[in-house]
Protein backbone atom coordinates (compact mmCIF):
# COMPACT_ATOMS: atom_id res chain seq x y z
CA UNK A 1 0.00 0.00 0.00
CA UNK A 2 1.41 2.98 -0.70
CA UNK A 3 1.40 6.14 1.46
CA UNK A 4 0.79 9.41 0.75
CA UNK A 5 2.90 12.96 2.11
CA UNK A 6 -0.32 13.60 4.24
CA UNK A 7 -0.11 9.98 5.78
CA UNK A 8 3.76 10.17 6.25
CA UNK A 9 3.52 13.64 7.99
CA UNK A 10 0.85 13.68 9.73
CA UNK A 11 -2.64 16.17 9.34
CA UNK A 12 -1.81 18.88 12.13
CA UNK A 13 0.51 21.23 9.16
CA UNK A 14 3.22 20.87 8.10
CA UNK A 15 6.15 19.24 11.19
CA UNK A 16 9.48 20.24 11.81
CA UNK A 17 11.33 18.25 8.82
CA UNK A 18 14.68 18.16 9.36
CA UNK A 19 16.34 20.78 7.27
CA UNK A 20 18.13 20.39 4.11
CA UNK A 21 21.50 21.17 2.03
CA UNK A 22 23.39 18.71 5.45
CA UNK A 23 26.84 19.28 5.93
CA UNK A 24 29.66 16.97 5.15
CA UNK A 25 31.69 16.09 8.36
CA UNK A 26 34.54 14.10 6.36
CA UNK A 27 35.24 15.50 3.00
CA UNK A 28 35.38 11.94 1.36
CA UNK A 29 32.17 10.62 2.03
CA UNK A 30 28.31 11.94 2.42
CA UNK A 31 26.35 13.18 5.14
CA UNK A 32 26.01 11.07 8.05
CA UNK A 33 22.02 11.41 8.19
CA UNK A 34 21.84 9.57 4.38
CA UNK A 35 23.12 6.13 5.54
CA UNK A 36 20.13 6.21 8.27
CA UNK A 37 17.64 7.53 5.70
CA UNK A 38 18.50 4.78 3.36
CA UNK A 39 17.78 2.62 5.57
CA UNK A 40 14.76 3.43 7.28
CA UNK A 41 13.34 6.00 5.42
CA UNK A 42 14.60 6.27 1.77
CA UNK A 43 11.74 8.34 0.75
CA UNK A 44 11.34 11.01 3.56
CA UNK A 45 10.52 14.98 3.97
CA UNK A 46 12.87 17.57 4.30
CA UNK A 47 12.80 21.27 5.20
CA UNK A 48 14.64 24.04 2.39
CA UNK A 49 17.01 25.67 4.57
CA UNK A 50 17.31 28.61 2.49
CA UNK A 51 13.13 29.09 2.31
CA UNK A 52 11.35 27.00 5.32
CA UNK A 53 9.40 24.88 2.15
CA UNK A 54 8.93 20.75 2.20
CA UNK A 55 10.45 18.55 0.07
CA UNK A 56 10.62 14.84 -0.70
CA UNK A 57 14.69 13.52 -0.55
CA UNK A 58 15.32 10.25 -2.85
CA UNK A 59 18.24 8.52 -0.92
CA UNK A 60 18.12 5.07 -2.99
CA UNK A 61 20.28 4.39 -6.31
CA UNK A 62 17.26 2.63 -7.99
CA UNK A 63 14.88 5.33 -6.85
CA UNK A 64 16.81 8.01 -7.73
CA UNK A 65 16.81 6.42 -11.32
CA UNK A 66 13.13 6.41 -11.41
CA UNK A 67 12.88 9.96 -10.44
CA UNK A 68 15.33 11.29 -12.93
CA UNK A 69 13.62 9.25 -16.11
CA UNK A 70 10.32 9.90 -15.00
CA UNK A 71 8.29 12.15 -17.45
CA UNK A 72 5.69 13.02 -14.72
CA UNK A 73 8.95 14.92 -13.00
CA UNK A 74 9.74 17.95 -14.71
CA UNK A 75 13.09 19.99 -14.60
CA UNK A 76 11.26 23.80 -14.81
CA UNK A 77 12.33 25.81 -11.80
CA UNK A 78 9.53 27.91 -12.49
CA UNK A 79 6.53 25.38 -11.26
CA UNK A 80 5.35 25.95 -8.08
CA UNK A 81 6.87 23.37 -5.39
CA UNK A 82 10.19 23.44 -7.05
CA UNK A 83 12.76 23.29 -4.64
CA UNK A 84 15.10 25.92 -4.91
CA UNK A 85 18.18 26.38 -3.41
CA UNK A 86 18.58 30.21 -3.50
CA UNK A 87 16.94 33.10 -2.30
CA UNK A 88 14.52 33.86 -5.45
CA UNK A 89 11.82 36.72 -5.02
CA UNK A 90 9.03 35.97 -7.20
CA UNK A 91 9.41 38.55 -9.69
CA UNK A 92 12.60 37.74 -10.46
CA UNK A 93 11.45 34.29 -10.75
CA UNK A 94 8.84 35.59 -13.27
CA UNK A 95 12.02 37.32 -15.65
CA UNK A 96 14.60 34.24 -15.38
CA UNK A 97 14.68 32.35 -18.48
CA UNK A 98 14.77 28.65 -18.43
CA UNK A 99 18.14 26.88 -19.51
CA UNK A 100 18.72 23.44 -20.84
CA UNK A 101 19.07 22.04 -17.28
CA UNK A 102 15.55 23.47 -16.13
CA UNK A 103 13.91 23.00 -19.73
CA UNK A 104 11.53 19.93 -20.44
CA UNK A 105 10.39 18.18 -23.72
CA UNK A 106 9.89 19.29 -26.43
CA UNK A 107 12.31 22.71 -26.12
CA UNK A 108 15.08 20.64 -23.98
CA UNK A 109 15.42 17.70 -26.62
CA UNK A 110 15.58 20.40 -29.42
CA UNK A 111 18.59 22.25 -27.76
CA UNK A 112 20.28 19.23 -26.22
CA UNK A 113 20.45 17.76 -30.20
CA UNK A 114 22.08 20.77 -31.55
CA UNK A 115 24.69 20.55 -28.45
CA UNK A 116 25.47 17.16 -28.35
CA UNK A 117 27.87 17.02 -31.22
CA UNK A 118 30.05 19.43 -29.58
CA UNK A 119 30.69 16.64 -26.90
CA UNK A 120 30.61 13.11 -28.56
CA UNK A 121 33.34 11.00 -28.04
CA UNK A 122 35.21 11.55 -31.21
CA UNK A 123 35.24 15.50 -30.40
CA UNK A 124 36.57 14.90 -26.87
CA UNK A 125 39.80 12.70 -28.49
CA UNK A 126 40.46 15.68 -30.91
CA UNK A 127 40.53 18.01 -27.72
CA UNK A 128 42.53 15.88 -26.04
CA UNK A 129 46.21 17.29 -26.79
CA UNK A 130 45.30 20.70 -26.44
CA UNK A 131 44.05 19.80 -22.89
CA UNK A 132 47.29 17.70 -22.82
CA UNK A 133 49.21 20.69 -23.61
CA UNK A 134 47.01 23.26 -21.55
CA UNK A 135 48.14 20.63 -18.48
CA UNK A 136 52.04 20.63 -19.30
CA UNK A 137 52.18 24.12 -19.50
CA UNK A 138 50.88 24.82 -15.93
CA UNK A 139 53.06 21.95 -14.06
CA UNK A 140 56.13 23.25 -16.47
CA UNK A 141 54.99 26.56 -14.15
CA UNK A 142 54.37 24.79 -10.90
CA UNK A 143 57.96 23.27 -11.19
CA UNK A 144 59.89 26.73 -12.15
CA UNK A 145 58.28 28.65 -8.87
CA UNK A 146 58.78 26.00 -6.51
CA UNK A 147 56.06 24.46 -3.47
CA UNK A 148 54.30 25.08 -1.55
CA UNK A 149 51.69 26.22 -4.39
CA UNK A 150 47.94 26.43 -4.43
CA UNK A 151 46.75 23.44 -6.55
CA UNK A 152 43.42 25.06 -6.94
CA UNK A 153 45.12 28.25 -8.90
CA UNK A 154 47.72 26.43 -10.04
CA UNK A 155 45.79 23.85 -11.86
CA UNK A 156 42.37 22.96 -10.98
CA UNK A 157 41.05 26.09 -11.87
CA UNK A 158 43.00 26.99 -14.85
CA UNK A 159 42.11 24.05 -16.86
CA UNK A 160 38.59 23.82 -17.00
CA UNK A 161 38.94 27.20 -17.42
CA UNK A 162 41.30 27.69 -20.50
CA UNK A 163 39.41 24.31 -21.94
CA UNK A 164 35.54 25.74 -22.27
CA UNK A 165 37.07 29.26 -22.99
CA UNK A 166 38.49 28.22 -25.84
CA UNK A 167 35.32 25.44 -26.81
CA UNK A 168 32.83 28.27 -26.41
CA UNK A 169 35.17 31.48 -28.05
CA UNK A 170 35.49 33.01 -24.54
CA UNK A 171 38.45 35.10 -24.18
CA UNK A 172 40.72 33.22 -21.25
CA UNK A 173 41.67 37.48 -20.55
CA UNK A 174 38.26 37.54 -18.64
CA UNK A 175 38.33 34.59 -16.89
CA UNK A 176 39.09 35.66 -13.65
CA UNK A 177 36.15 38.27 -13.61
CA UNK A 178 33.27 35.29 -14.99
CA UNK A 179 34.96 32.87 -12.20
CA UNK A 180 34.10 35.58 -9.76
CA UNK A 181 30.93 35.56 -11.07
CA UNK A 182 30.29 32.02 -11.31
CA UNK A 183 31.38 31.45 -7.83
CA UNK A 184 28.64 33.83 -6.52
CA UNK A 185 25.89 32.15 -8.20
CA UNK A 186 26.47 28.52 -6.57
CA UNK A 187 26.98 29.89 -2.97
CA UNK A 188 23.47 28.87 -0.99
CA UNK A 189 24.30 31.99 1.77
CA UNK A 190 23.79 35.25 -0.75
CA UNK A 191 21.29 37.30 -0.30
CA UNK A 192 18.80 37.57 -3.65
CA UNK A 193 20.57 41.06 -4.28
CA UNK A 194 23.85 39.47 -4.39
CA UNK A 195 22.57 36.75 -6.49
CA UNK A 196 20.54 38.27 -9.12
CA UNK A 197 23.77 40.86 -9.46
CA UNK A 198 26.31 38.25 -10.36
CA UNK A 199 23.86 36.47 -12.99
CA UNK A 200 22.79 39.89 -14.41
CA UNK A 201 26.85 41.07 -15.17
CA UNK A 202 27.65 37.47 -16.59
CA UNK A 203 24.51 37.71 -18.76
CA UNK A 204 25.26 41.56 -19.85
CA UNK A 205 29.36 40.13 -21.28
CA UNK A 206 27.62 37.03 -22.57
CA UNK A 207 24.96 39.33 -24.31
CA UNK A 208 27.70 41.18 -25.83
CA UNK A 209 30.03 38.45 -26.95
CA UNK A 210 26.62 36.58 -28.78
CA UNK A 211 26.03 40.29 -30.78
CA UNK A 212 29.94 39.69 -31.53
CA UNK A 213 29.44 36.30 -32.77
CA UNK A 214 25.91 36.98 -34.17
CA UNK A 215 27.67 39.51 -36.63
CA UNK A 216 30.84 37.58 -36.93
CA UNK A 217 30.98 34.07 -36.46
CA UNK A 218 34.16 32.11 -35.32
CA UNK A 219 35.11 28.92 -35.03
CA UNK A 220 33.51 28.29 -31.92
CA UNK A 221 30.52 26.93 -30.31
CA UNK A 222 28.57 29.35 -29.52
CA UNK A 223 29.14 30.32 -33.15
CA UNK A 224 28.32 27.03 -34.18
CA UNK A 225 25.01 27.25 -31.92
CA UNK A 226 24.13 30.18 -33.73
CA UNK A 227 24.24 28.95 -37.48
CA UNK A 228 22.48 26.07 -36.65
CA UNK A 229 19.97 27.85 -34.88
CA UNK A 230 19.43 30.32 -38.34
CA UNK A 231 18.37 27.15 -39.64
CA UNK A 232 16.15 25.57 -37.26
CA UNK A 233 14.86 28.74 -35.23
CA UNK A 234 14.57 27.26 -31.70
CA UNK A 235 15.69 29.80 -29.79
CA UNK A 236 16.31 33.30 -29.87
CA UNK A 237 19.49 35.92 -28.51
CA UNK A 238 18.55 36.03 -24.98
CA UNK A 239 17.69 31.62 -24.89
CA UNK A 240 21.65 31.88 -26.88
CA UNK A 241 23.04 34.22 -23.97
CA UNK A 242 21.16 31.02 -20.91
CA UNK A 243 22.47 29.15 -22.67
CA UNK A 244 26.43 29.96 -23.13
CA UNK A 245 25.66 31.18 -19.81
CA UNK A 246 25.14 27.22 -18.68
CA UNK A 247 28.17 26.04 -20.53
CA UNK A 248 30.62 28.52 -19.37
CA UNK A 249 29.64 28.22 -15.86
CA UNK A 250 28.70 24.24 -15.79
CA UNK A 251 31.97 23.62 -17.84
CA UNK A 252 34.07 25.03 -15.11
CA UNK A 253 33.19 24.69 -12.08
CA UNK A 254 32.38 21.23 -11.42
CA UNK A 255 35.87 19.90 -12.96
CA UNK A 256 37.77 22.75 -11.21
CA UNK A 257 36.10 20.92 -7.92
CA UNK A 258 36.73 17.79 -9.06
CA UNK A 259 40.34 18.19 -10.07
CA UNK A 260 41.30 19.17 -6.52
CA UNK A 261 39.06 16.73 -4.60
CA UNK A 262 40.17 13.81 -6.66
CA UNK A 263 44.08 14.55 -6.11
CA UNK A 264 43.45 15.58 -2.59
CA UNK A 265 42.10 12.20 -2.04
CA UNK A 266 44.75 10.45 -3.80
CA UNK A 267 47.31 11.91 -1.88
CA UNK A 268 45.20 11.27 1.49
CA UNK A 269 44.91 7.20 0.43
CA UNK A 270 48.65 7.04 -0.44
CA UNK A 271 48.06 2.76 -1.53
CA UNK A 272 45.42 3.76 -3.86
CA UNK A 273 47.40 6.22 -5.59
CA UNK A 274 50.81 3.89 -5.55
CA UNK A 275 48.99 1.95 -7.38
CA UNK A 276 47.41 4.11 -10.21
CA UNK A 277 51.26 5.35 -10.53
CA UNK A 278 52.17 1.46 -10.81
CA UNK A 279 49.26 0.82 -13.36
CA UNK A 280 48.07 3.83 -15.22
CA UNK A 281 45.24 1.49 -16.94
CA UNK A 282 43.75 1.82 -13.38
CA UNK A 283 43.11 5.57 -13.99
CA UNK A 284 39.77 5.09 -15.43
CA UNK A 285 38.55 3.01 -13.32
CA UNK A 286 39.97 5.71 -10.15
CA UNK A 287 38.38 8.46 -11.94
CA UNK A 288 34.78 6.69 -11.81
CA UNK A 289 35.56 5.71 -8.08
CA UNK A 290 36.22 9.48 -7.21
CA UNK A 291 33.64 10.55 -9.40
CA UNK A 292 30.72 8.07 -6.71
CA UNK A 293 33.09 9.15 -3.78
CA UNK A 294 32.18 13.17 -3.97
CA UNK A 295 29.54 13.54 -6.00
CA UNK A 296 30.09 17.13 -6.00
CA UNK A 297 26.43 18.45 -7.26
CA UNK A 298 24.67 16.50 -5.19
CA UNK A 299 21.19 19.02 -4.78
CA UNK A 300 22.10 19.63 -8.79
CA UNK A 301 18.91 17.14 -9.37
CA UNK A 302 16.37 19.31 -8.14
CA UNK A 303 12.74 18.20 -9.66
CA UNK A 304 9.17 18.89 -8.97
CA UNK A 305 6.06 16.31 -9.57
CA UNK A 306 3.35 17.43 -12.26
CA UNK A 307 1.82 14.56 -11.73
CA UNK A 308 1.07 12.00 -8.92
CA UNK A 309 3.89 8.86 -9.06
CA UNK A 310 4.81 6.09 -6.62
CA UNK A 311 8.37 5.85 -5.25
CA UNK A 312 9.81 3.36 -3.16
CA UNK A 313 6.09 2.54 -1.55
CA UNK A 314 5.38 6.42 -1.02
CA UNK A 315 2.93 8.79 -2.81
CA UNK A 316 4.57 11.85 -3.97
CA UNK A 317 1.69 14.65 -5.24
CA UNK A 318 1.48 16.91 -8.37
CA UNK A 319 3.52 19.77 -7.05
CA UNK A 320 5.67 18.80 -4.70
CA UNK A 321 9.26 19.16 -4.66
CA UNK A 322 11.97 16.61 -5.39
CA UNK A 323 15.53 16.46 -4.55
CA UNK A 324 17.19 12.69 -5.91
CA UNK A 325 20.60 12.98 -4.33
CA UNK A 326 22.77 11.24 -6.39
CA UNK A 327 25.41 11.54 -3.13
CA UNK A 328 23.21 9.43 -0.80
CA UNK A 329 22.50 7.16 -4.02
CA UNK A 330 26.48 6.82 -4.71
CA UNK A 331 26.53 5.18 -1.47
CA UNK A 332 23.53 2.76 -1.74
CA UNK A 333 24.99 0.14 0.15
CA UNK A 334 23.12 -2.43 -2.18
CA UNK A 335 25.01 -1.25 -5.07
CA UNK A 336 28.66 -0.40 -3.67
CA UNK A 337 29.53 -2.46 -1.09
CA UNK A 338 31.66 -0.56 1.64
CA UNK A 339 30.79 2.84 0.43
CA UNK A 340 32.36 4.72 2.58
CA UNK A 341 36.04 3.15 0.89
CA UNK A 342 37.61 4.73 -1.62
CA UNK A 343 38.04 1.90 -4.35
CA UNK A 344 39.77 2.79 -6.87
CA UNK A 345 39.97 -1.27 -8.32
CA UNK A 346 35.71 -1.11 -7.53
CA UNK A 347 34.04 -2.92 -10.77
CA UNK A 348 30.52 -1.37 -10.28
CA UNK A 349 31.94 2.34 -9.69
CA UNK A 350 30.87 2.68 -13.34
CA UNK A 351 27.33 2.66 -11.92
CA UNK A 352 27.67 5.76 -9.88
CA UNK A 353 25.13 8.73 -11.08
CA UNK A 354 27.65 11.88 -10.12
CA UNK A 355 26.58 13.01 -13.99
CA UNK A 356 22.77 12.51 -13.05
CA UNK A 357 20.82 10.49 -15.17
CA UNK A 358 18.12 10.24 -17.54
CA UNK A 359 17.05 12.94 -20.16
CA UNK A 360 19.55 15.82 -18.31
CA UNK A 361 22.53 13.24 -18.06
CA UNK A 362 25.25 15.98 -17.91
CA UNK A 363 25.93 16.65 -21.57
CA UNK A 364 29.92 17.28 -20.87
CA UNK A 365 30.37 14.01 -18.95
CA UNK A 366 33.05 13.02 -21.43
CA UNK A 367 35.28 16.12 -21.59
CA UNK A 368 35.03 16.26 -18.05
CA UNK A 369 36.04 12.36 -17.86
CA UNK A 370 39.40 13.57 -20.21
CA UNK A 371 39.91 16.34 -18.54
CA UNK A 372 40.31 14.00 -14.91
CA UNK A 373 42.23 11.89 -16.78
CA UNK A 374 44.65 13.70 -18.34
CA UNK A 375 45.36 16.37 -15.24
CA UNK A 376 45.56 13.19 -12.87
CA UNK A 377 47.58 11.09 -15.01
CA UNK A 378 50.26 13.83 -15.55
CA UNK A 379 50.23 15.34 -12.27
CA UNK A 380 51.49 11.95 -10.87
CA UNK A 381 53.50 10.78 -13.16
CA UNK A 382 55.55 14.37 -13.53
CA UNK A 383 55.52 15.34 -9.73
CA UNK A 384 55.53 11.44 -8.09
CA UNK A 385 56.66 13.42 -4.52
CA UNK A 386 53.46 15.38 -4.35
CA UNK A 387 52.35 15.79 -0.82
CA UNK A 388 49.72 18.00 1.39
CA UNK A 389 51.35 21.36 2.44
CA UNK A 390 48.90 21.58 5.11
CA UNK A 391 46.54 18.91 7.15
CA UNK A 392 43.10 18.19 5.63
CA UNK A 393 41.50 19.93 9.28
CA UNK A 394 42.94 23.05 8.11
CA UNK A 395 41.18 23.12 4.36
CA UNK A 396 38.26 25.03 3.51
CA UNK A 397 35.64 22.99 1.83
CA UNK A 398 32.41 24.47 0.47
CA UNK A 399 30.02 23.56 2.03
CA UNK A 400 28.07 26.90 1.17
CA UNK A 401 28.32 26.11 -2.50
CA UNK A 402 25.95 24.07 -4.78
CA UNK A 403 29.09 22.33 -5.97
CA UNK A 404 31.38 20.46 -3.63
CA UNK A 405 34.68 21.58 -3.67
CA UNK A 406 37.63 22.62 -1.84
CA UNK A 407 38.44 26.65 -1.81
CA UNK A 408 42.43 26.08 -1.55
CA UNK A 409 44.56 22.97 -1.69
CA UNK A 410 48.42 23.77 -1.02
CA UNK A 411 50.62 21.10 -1.96
CA UNK A 412 54.47 20.84 -2.09
CA UNK A 413 57.23 18.21 -3.38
Amino acid sequence: MSQSAEEATGSSGTPPYPQFPERRTCPFSEPERYAELRAKEPVSRASLKVNGKPTWLITLHEDVKQVLGDPRVSSNLKLPGYPHQFHIPEEMLAQVRLMLLSMDPPDHTAQRRMLIPEFTARRVKEMRPRIQEIVDEHIDAMLAKGGPVDLVTALALPLPSLVICELLGVPYEDHAQFEEWSAAMMNHDLSPQEYGAAVQALDVYLDKLVTDKENAPGDDLISRFIEKNREEQIADHVDVVTMARLMLVGGHETTANMIALGVLALLEHPEQRAAVQEDPELLPHAIEELLRTFSISDSGTARVAVADLEVGGTTIRAGEGILALNNAANHDESVFPDPGTLDIRRKEARSHLAFGYGIHQCIGANLARAELEIVYGTLLRRIPGLRLAASVDELRFKDDAMVYGVYELPVTW
